[in-house]
């Protein structure tokens, strides 16, 4: 895909991004624009939200209709433009801290009520911009800034937790799948009804330097070493995928949403309408 076609989707006025040299959201990024291009996306016609963090920054370098919102309330934002404006296309984007920790509420309803969206988690298993706290997917015994003799907690599958909520398209990528992140996001877009896609990335500023892989090609050495494909873990014991990240479309189910229920509700109702 020629460069040139990514420059529609970007404000160019913006860049260079403000991300950490090597960081992986601007792999994420790509991987949107890669999504975007082959579905060739109207601009006019998305709207793209995000919250508070690292990754929510990547609102500000799309030029889509963007809204930069409040922490943990992007899907919240998200479900009132597809409310008001169902013909539009909704994303919502934002990290683990954002979407699982003070999100989490707003996005297991989002699942449950299989609302019209497409929900991208950066995972980078750390809250970076504030200065290397653990977070919900922070893995147990990892260090962090707030366990510096490891992480006591259990951590959250953001894959689980979604396809237990109700929704009804659920990949998993890492930054080092490139192409299948873009892949998994163009299906999410694609979909009808809510659609979750974790990315897991690399914070090398903080988990990774608290966790002895301080260079980007660290991270990404684990995540190829790491990575396996969803057809490769149903067949390994629960001991042997125990530090593995799971690669895969684990959920695509069509289903009627909130938007369809609501829409024939308004209809029953109506003037004339279906009594």
């Amino acid at each position: 895909m020629p460069s040139a076609k990514y420059y529609e989707y970007l404000r160019k006025d913006r860049l260079p991004h403000v991300w950490c040299p090597g960081c992986g959201n601007g792999i994420i990024l790509k991987s949107f624009l890669e999504a975007a291009s082959n579905l060739n996306l109207d601009k006019n016609k998305v709207a793209v939200v995000s919250g508070i963090g690292c990754s929510s920054r990547s609102t500000g370098y799309l030029d889509f209709n963007t809204m930069h919102t409040l922490h943990g309330r992007a899907v919240a934002f998200a479900t009132g433009v597809k409310l008001a404006r169902p013909d539009l296309e909704v994303i919502a984007m934002g990290g683990d801290g954002d979407m699982l920790a003070i999100g989490g509420n707003h996005f297991i309803h989002a699942c449950r009520r299989n609302m019209d969206l497409t929900i991208i988690i950066f995972n980078n298993n750390i809250y970076g911009m504030t200065g290397g706290q653990y977070s919900p997917t922070t893995p147990s015994e990892s260090l962090a800034s707030t366990a510096p003799y490891g992480n006591i907690e259990n951590q959250f599958n953001a894959v689980e937790l979604a396809i237990a909520s109700g929704a009804t398209y659920v990949a998993r990528s890492t930054v080092f799948h490139f192409m299948q992140s873009a892949k998994y996001i163009e299906n999410a877009i694609k979909h009808k009804g809510v659609s979750v896609v974790e990315i897991v990335t690399n914070c090398h500023t903080y988990f990774g330097r608290y966790n002895k892989m301080p260079k980007p090609a660290q991270l990404h050495q684990y995540f190829k070493d790491n990575g396996i494909m969803l057809s490769k873990a149903e067949k390994m014991s629960e001991e042997e995928l125990k530090g593995k990240i799971v690669i895969g479309e684990f959920k695509n189910i069509e289903k009627e949403g909130y938007l369809e229920n609501y829409q024939k509700l308004q209809n029953k109702f109506a003037i004339g309408g279906d009594k």
